[in-house]
């Protein structure tokens, strides 16, 4: 909404006698308290970006503010279009199970009014003769909020605009008025600090200093709401980047060197006109940080990390030609500069393109990687292939066939003839692999990993 229709609005609402106000606001929140979490810290936390918005200074009661905030406040059901492309890891809390069973966290892509995506989970448990039981839906969403002041590294913020070209004196000048740690608060009064010694007709300057808040606004973190179960989570478009959608979570359970385990998240930013990799890090799945992922090996869609270190280095499966696989190495997870090609399409089921299905499983045979293929007629079907647990750049084998291909209701949908993965995990000696139908729903396929690997190396030199 423009600064001029807030405006208007707050000038209406000035003039609204205080009975009608409270009256007003005591309808509104008796529809939709039952709908919502924090209904109305939500209006108050709207209120004040239109004042924000407005520079409005005029003296208002609590209730005035608050009608005011739920004017500017409207709901999006997420996924009222679709929902589909999960990914599937352990959930991270598994007490209390019976004998053989796991629990399960699973993302998925919700599309509603617009065509705008977000992030949703869904919990639940797989028993050991393979019987899946989803948790109960919440009766509310929790809509992710970015944290109050956000935190940098100055010499990771500074490498990060390196990579995209932002540097010169202006980019000094802004990082000299920062420690080595500092938040966005600190950031923006450096920048308009700056920004007051430099010429107005330095245009150059004026888009550096842009560039680097555009930059800080699309790195940050959000926390869950203190006892909220991950199914209230909605992760929502929060930065200029995601503006049109968060598209694709690859989620992956990490192990490092020494052990501990990490949970990351690969994701495409869309804002309209181009999509930008970004990686989540979940925090105790209740703090979750988000990072653009940068260098010339950080295009296009479908990156998915690998469980672990390969060689020291973290490793990523990408398609960052829109056609064909690469495997890339790095010694930081958010910078990728070097991809070298795995495989192109071979297969008539993926000849138009071949990109991953999430991040790759680890077996004895070698790493699983599920694959999707574009045939004719724009089809999607899921795939394998088999590399080198030491040298993933080596095949040991390719699936001729899909594993999985659209079949009948499968293929009616949003999106017609596709079925689509973001990520499988293997329980009971079998591979539980979600996947998307027609991009309109989803539901969870049981292959016998024995069976697949055999067909694998079977397929070895082919």
């Amino acid at each position: 909404m423009s600064h001029g229709r807030v405006r208007t609005l707050f000038e209406r609402l000035h003039a609204m006698p205080e009975d009608v106000v409270e009256k007003l606001l005591a309808e509104v929140t008796a529809s939709f308290a039952d709908r919502h979490v924090r209904l109305i810290a939500s209006f108050e936390e709207n209120f004040k970006i239109g004042v924000d918005l407005t520079g409005w200074n005029r003296t208002w009661s609590k209730a005035r503010q608050e009608l005011a905030g739920a004017y500017l406040t409207m709901e999006y059901s997420v996924d009222s279009a679709a929902l589909f492309n999960p990914s599937i890891v352990p959930h991270p809390d598994q007490s209390g199970l019976p004998a053989g069973a796991v629990r399960f966290l699973m993302s998925l892509r919700a599309t509603g009014e617009g065509h705008v995506s977000s992030i949703v989970f869904r919990t639940g448990t797989i028993s050991a003769d393979l019987k899946v039981e989803v948790d109960a839906l919440p009766k509310k969403l929790n809509r992710s909020r970015v944290a109050p002041d956000r935190a940098y590294e100055r010499a990771l913020f500074v490498r990060k605009l390196g990579e995209i070209g932002v540097n010169g004196p202006t980019t000094e000048m802004v990082m000299q008025k920062l420690s080595d740690h500092f938040t966005l608060r600190q950031l923006s009064a450096a920048v308009e600090q700056v920004r007051k010694v430099v010429t107005i007709e330095n245009a150059h300057a004026g888009n550096t200093l842009t560039t680097i808040l555009f930059l800080a606004q699309s790195n940050y973190h959000i926390d869950l709401e203190p006892g909220a179960p991950l199914s209230e989570l909605v992760i929502f478009p929060m930065s200029a980047d995601e503006a049109r959608g968060i598209e694709d979570l690859r989620m992956v359970r990490f192990v490092e060197d020494n052990g501990s385990i990490v949970h990351y998240g690969t994701y495409n930013a869309y804002n309209g006109f181009r999509t930008l990799p970004m990686m989540i890090c979940f925090q105790d799945f209740r703090r979750f940080e988000i990072h653009s992922l940068n260098g010339a090996a950080a295009l296009n869609k479908g990156m998915a990390l690998f469980p672990r270190r390969i060689g020291g280095k973290y490793v990523m499966c990408s398609r960052i030609d829109g056609e064909n696989l690469f495997i890339g190495y790095s010694e930081d997870i958010y910078f990728w500069e070097h991809a070298e090609r795995l495989i192109a399409p071979k297969y008539p089921w993926e000849l138009m393109q071949i990109g991953n299905c999430g991040s790759p499983i680890e077996t004895p045979e070698g790493w699983l990687l599920l694959t999707h293929g574009v045939g004719p007629m724009r089809c999607y079907a899921i795939g394998a292939i088999l590399l080198d647990l030491q040298d993933p750049l080596k095949v040991v084998g390719h699936l001729r066939e899909p594993l999985i291909a659209p079949l009948g209701e499968e293929r009616e949908g949003y999106v017609p003839n596709v079925v689509y993965t973001c990520g499988a995990m293997v329980h009971a000696g079998q591979l539980l692999i979600p996947y998307a139908q027609a991009d309109k729903s989803s539901g969870i396929a049981a292959v016998e990993l024995s069976a697949l690997i055999d067909r694998l190396m079977e397929s070895k030199g082919s």
